[in-house]
């Protein structure tokens, strides 16, 4: 099982904004509301969650991450730093 990211917004476009932004490049997004990535490498997700945690208030967007089948974590600035270096900690390669 690969490691994925799963951001939603209620706010049309929000995602494509933020991805766009994210990835410098104009994306154009299927669901506007719900936007899923999974990740071979797991610790690629930690730069996506430290851009997120930065512009947390600019966007209307809510982050979950899930590493293990049915466990999904929220992102918020109280547990980022602490899900970032789990990451390190948990896959060193």
């Amino acid at each position: 099982m690969y490691a994925q990211v799963r951001l939603q917004s209620k706010k049309k476009g929000e995602l494509n904004k933020f991805l766009s932004k994210f990835y410098d490049t104009n994306l154009e997004i299927e669901n506007e509301t719900k936007w899923i990535k999974e990740y071979k490498n797991p610790v690629e997700i930690t730069d996506l969650i430290g851009i997120f945690i930065d512009n947390i208030n600019k966007y209307d967007i809510k982050m979950w991450i899930n590493l293990d089948k049915d466990i999904y974590i929220k992102i918020s600035e109280q547990n980022a730093d602490m899900v970032i270096k789990y990451f390190f900690e948990r896959y060193p390669y």
